[in-house]
């Protein structure tokens, strides 16, 4: 999974960078309309993993993992200027998702482009510039289809009617200011808009970025496949760094001066997973213990296939037990005693916490 932590310039995506990756890169350092992109690869921390390490003791322990990369070059008016940069767009339209971060933190010493902070305006500012971005990318192919279509140019004309029609539906969306996730989109049509690069069809955290002692921001701000959140950035940024650097003492005493139960890493990689609908299934034995990523919903054969392709092409069965049912019984062959390591065919629904073994054959 890769997300893309986008915003404004001053918005504070740095400083929310650094907190979900106990990093220290530079603040500062941003030029509105600049592409730039810091990127870190943030291991998923699960409780079960370790767990299962010591159950197994195996030479190699392996956590799931999340891509993240902090993106410059965003600003107002961009499409009415002829659009953001073609290099730009590459990189947004490479990312599974984005962490949207909208300021809401007054600071003297970094004053807002605007002269004051509001962060549903500017919520609203980087969203238009999705909205037109898409919307001339959706007006393209609803003309070359229309031609198409006129002159006999393609082979399967119910197909291309078919593709008209849902741009046209699309491009209905967006000149009501609506983002594209907010269409109940089947997978065949995700699968057709995959290589348009639309921007609004990505699923989204806005993430409020809020003083040290502010109240929380409330925003009206109802899509599907959106999440909303408020994170002190710069006072997560430094427990992030202190977390890093090993001192727990000073850690456990800002945590608990401000309230704070959990870090940011943790909080925002579990709403990553609500959002983008993934769970996790692991995988055991002496040479490694290891956490995969699967979509919620994901059949034996399609986890197996996450591990290696190869597994999913000479799929046989899985072996599957749940990590409860595991851990409480002791291992896996307390488990096969007792009837839970069960024998589980190519469209079993895999469960968030499966321990799995896939047998295969090529």
């Amino acid at each position: 999974m890769k997300l893309g932590i986008i915003g404004l310039p001053q918005a504070g995506k740095t400083t929310v960078y650094n907190a979900l990756t106990r990093g220290d890169a530079p603040l500062g350092q941003s030029v509105g309309g600049r592409f730039d992109v810091l990127t870190a690869v943030v291991d998923v921390k699960d409780a079960r993993v370790d767990v299962l390490s010591q159950m197994f003791k195996p030479k190699k322990t392996t956590y799931a993992r999340i891509t993240y990369t902090a993106v410059d070059g965003l600003k107002k008016g961009a499409g009415e200027s002829g659009g953001m940069s073609g290099e730009l767009l590459n990189h947004l339209s490479g990312l599974d998702g984005f962490v949207h971060v909208v300021r809401a933190f007054e600071s003297d010493l970094v004053p807002h482009a605007d002269g004051s902070v509001n962060a549903a305006r500017d919520l609203a500012a980087l969203d238009t510039e999705f909205l037109l971005n898409d919307l001339a990318v959706v007006e393209r192919r609803i003309e070359k289809l229309e031609h198409g279509l006129q002159r006999g140019a393609f082979k399967n004309k119910a197909e291309a009617q078919k593709e008209l029609a849902l741009f046209q539906q699309m491009n209905e969306t967006l000149s009501e200011e609506r983002p594209l996730r907010a269409l109940s989109l089947n997978d065949e049509e995700l699968k057709l808009l995959r290589g348009y690069g639309l921007l609004s069809l990505k699923p989204t955290i806005v993430l409020i970025n809020i003083g040290d002692d502010q109240e929380e921001v409330t925003l009206d701000y109802d899509h599907p496949q959106t999440l909303v959140a408020n994170l002190r950035g710069k006072l997560e940024m430094e427990l992030a760094q202190l977390s890093a650097a090993g001192d727990i003492e000073s850690l456990e005493l800002f945590m608990g001066e401000y309230g704070v139960t959990e870090l940011s890493l943790d909080r925002l990689i579990r709403l990553s997973y609500d959002l983008m609908g993934l769970q996790s299934f692991f995988t055991v034995g002496e040479d490694e213990v290891r956490a995969w990523t699967v979509a919620r919903g994901a059949t034996a054969v399609a986890a197996a296939g996450v591990i290696h392709t190869d597994l999913a092409k000479g799929f046989i069965r899985a072996e599957t037990a749940s990590y409860d049912d595991l851990v409480a019984l002791g291992g896996l062959p307390q488990a096969r005693a007792a009837g839970k390591l069960r024998q589980e065919g190519k469209t079993y629904i895999v469960q968030d916490g499966d321990v799995i073994s896939v047998k295969f054959n090529l």
